[in-house]
């Protein structure tokens, strides 16, 4: 039998960018993963499917095993020759019970590797634009865990109170009373920096600084959510200076996305990038074609045009071409590319196309086609616009229709969509099927990739808000910025 292994495993502070290599590396490879209620969502997405996920969180409300029967679980089944990972927010050994889990493991003959995890004492103050040393303002940082309550606190408060670097206190929003209280009585004066950082790293990230003397009050209007972390010193003062992460252009704002989650990805880190949190909220899936005769005749025979509408038309081509064991010299044909997008994918396989049109719009391509392209084959979704098909037609072209594959609708929980500033759209079927799956978007800005698109969302009787000016992902990411920038 296979030996197991137990990985104690720092998730970091909830931004899944700030995983190690190493952590998502595990989490991919896991029979078993225990993970904490700490543990962000985006992180617990990543999980693989073939993954058994129990979860043993430390929140109040979350049913949780207590932490000799989470020990038992981690030997049990790294004896069961099972590779587990014990995922924990931040770092395991910073105030995460993994040195204890560690000794367990020792007594038990289990062999274990611990994986350091990027801890929020540092990263949440750092998103905060607050350093946590800083040659002008603090050359010492301590790190004290906030859960610590009045009668059991084993804090020595006279000796925090003589230093002067930087204390962080972490998970200790519902101590901050008695935080504030304890240093002001141990000589700390009321008017040294404190901030609050609610949700460190994540998109809903919220700071709140003050002083020692009326940061309860600021915290308390200012409704701050825990899990949040305390952080004393003059360091607290560079948060309005360079406060990064929170001075985003989006940042705050939720943004839908409703690609299919397979190209969803770069217009997801555009907004990202730009502080918004993303909804997904996928309304079609990429299927392939109920029969691929039809897209096999268009890689079989010689053509003399071949028009791609989409990225996806040309990843389907080339796919069937390849396991032909055809290459790209196959192809003897003019190309014509729809949107920029697929021109880039053309691209990248080593096809420069012959023509791609201002608009992202197949009859954009009508009037700088041939007067009459001969045989022409157009690889789209089985849905589609046929004007162009016609139009050739009517030329008199041989034309034939290569579906490469079709767009499924996806059953939604409309019940995400709650306080959406902006829902994006990046084709005619991404609207009608978002309508279709009960997306309402009340209140929303509606932002549409090109006119097509537009034209559906007036279909369904709403204006649209927001036209990117190029049919490209990362002109509707602008034309979002610009607008919401702005009001």
């Amino acid at each position: 039998m296979s030996h197991g292994k137990v990985f104690l495993v720092g998730a970091g502070p909830g931004d899944p960018g700030l995983l190690t290599m190493r952590a998502a590396e595990l989490i991919a490879t896991a029979d078993i993963i225990a993970t904490d209620a700490l543990v962000s969502r985006e992180i617990v997405a990543r999980f693989p499917k073939t993954a058994q996920v129990v979860y043993v969180g430390k929140r109040a409300s979350a049913h949780t095993l207590p932490q000799d029967r989470i020990n038992q679980l981690l030997v049990d089944e790294a004896k069961n020759g099972k590779r587990v990972v014990r995922l924990k927010g931040g770092d395991p050994f910073v105030f995460g019970r993994g040195g204890e889990e560690a000794e367990e493991l020792v007594a038990a003959g289990v062999e274990f590797e611990i994986v350091p995890g990027i801890s929020s004492s540092i990263a949440g103050p750092a998103y905060a634009g607050i350093p946590v040393t800083h040659r002008a303002h603090a050359t010492s940082v301590t790190l004290v865990t906030g859960h610590e309550s009045e009668a059991s606190t084993g804090i020595q408060w006279a000796a925090l109170a003589q230093l002067d670097g930087t204390i962080v206190f972490m998970m200790g929003l519902a101590n901050l009373p008695l935080i504030a209280r304890k240093l002001r009585e141990h000589g700390v004066p009321g008017s040294r920096r404190v901030a609050v950082i609610s949700h460190a790293t994540r998109p809903e990230q919220r700071t709140v600084a003050g002083t020692l003397d009326d940061i309860e009050a600021r915290a308390a209007e200012a409704k701050v959510e825990p899990p949040a972390l305390i952080v004393v010193g003059e360091v607290v003062q560079l948060h309005d200076k360079i406060g990064w992460f929170e001075s985003k252009p989006l940042f705050g704002r939720r943004v839908v996305v409703t690609r299919a989650r397979e190209q969803a990805s770069d217009l997801k880190r555009l907004f990202e990038e730009s502080g918004a949190q993303v909804v997904q909220f996928p309304t079609i899936e990429i299927a392939p074609p109920a029969s691929y005769a039809s897209l096999d005749r268009a890689v079989d025979e010689r053509w003399d045009w071949l028009i791609f509408t989409s990225a996806n038309g040309v990843n389907a081509f080339f796919e069937r071409l390849f396991a032909k064991g055809k290459d790209v010299r196959a192809i003897a044909s003019k190309v014509a590319a729809v949107g920029e997008s697929t021109a880039a994918s053309l691209r990248a396989r080593g096809i420069a196309p012959d023509l791609v049109p201002d608009k992202f719009m197949s009859s954009a391509l009508i009037p700088l086609l041939p007067e009459n392209p001969g045989r022409t084959a157009i690889v789209r979704a089985e849905e589609g616009r046929d004007d162009l098909l016609d139009e050739l037609r009517k030329r008199g072209s041989d034309v034939h229709l290569a579906v490469a594959y079709r767009n499924v609708p996806v059953a939604h929980d409309a019940g995400e969509l709650h306080d959406v500033d902006v829902v994006t759209f990046t084709s005619a079927s991404t609207v009608d099927n978002f309508f279709a799956s009960g997306g309402s978007a009340n209140g929303a800005i509606l932002a549409s990739i090109g006119p097509i698109t537009s034209e559906a969302i007036r279909r369904h009787g709403r204006s649209v808000d927001i036209e990117a000016q190029s049919a490209t992902i990362a002109a509707l990411h602008d034309a979002v910025v610009a607008r919401l920038a702005s009001s």
